[in-house]
């Protein structure tokens, strides 16, 4: 694998660029050498905080881990992936993918605790054009976390997420 590792309020030493490398280089057995790892340190008070994307053909694999050490941050991440890797092996493969992205033996073996995805309850809704700020009220009202709407400034369908910090997120469209 490849890594591409940053810091944000914290330098990134050698000791935790090794750690790093080491652990995340665990994954290396699902994906071929060309794969990229983005790894993002942060620290913000008393929390180290670390985050790993690995954009794969059609999806993007991703976990972040909080802990007071950013050491102990660094293995439970390697072990959530780990964990996603084994969990939704079929479905990452499968789903539009080119299975050239992934390891021959990730591909080969057969994990058991594949889960089942089941939805259990489908809703319908009418959509109504309004700005983003007026989603994020609607949202609020309802108690939700996000909230589906039509963006009256650009026609399109967008998503307004409220995040662990308390601010919110806007998802739209990207047109090709």
């Amino acid at each position: 694998m490849k890594f591409t590792i940053t810091g944000k309020n914290i330098e990134v030493t050698d000791g935790l660029r090794s750690a790093v490398t080491e652990k995340i280089g665990k994954l290396d057995k699902y994906f071929n050498a060309d794969t990229e790892a983005i790894v993002t340190l942060s620290v913000e008070k008393e929390r180290q905080k670390i985050e790993v994307t690995i954009p794969v053909k059609g999806n993007i694999i991703r976990a972040e881990e909080v802990s007071n050490d950013m050491y102990v941050s660094i293995d439970l991440v390697e072990e959530i992936i780990e964990r996603q890797m084994r969990k939704y092996k079929n479905k990452i493969i499968e789903s539009k993918q080119a299975a050239s992205e992934f390891n021959k033996q990730y591909i080969d073996n057969d994990f058991d605790d594949e889960p089942e995805i089941k939805i259990i309850r489908s809703k319908k809704f009418g959509i109504k054009p309004m700005d983003p700020e007026e989603a994020c009220v609607q949202m609020e009202l309802l108690g939700h976390n996000f909230y589906v709407f039509s963006n009256s400034e650009t026609e399109e369908v967008n998503v307004v997420y409220k995040r662990k910090n308390g601010t919110y997120g806007l998802i739209e469209p990207e047109l090709d």
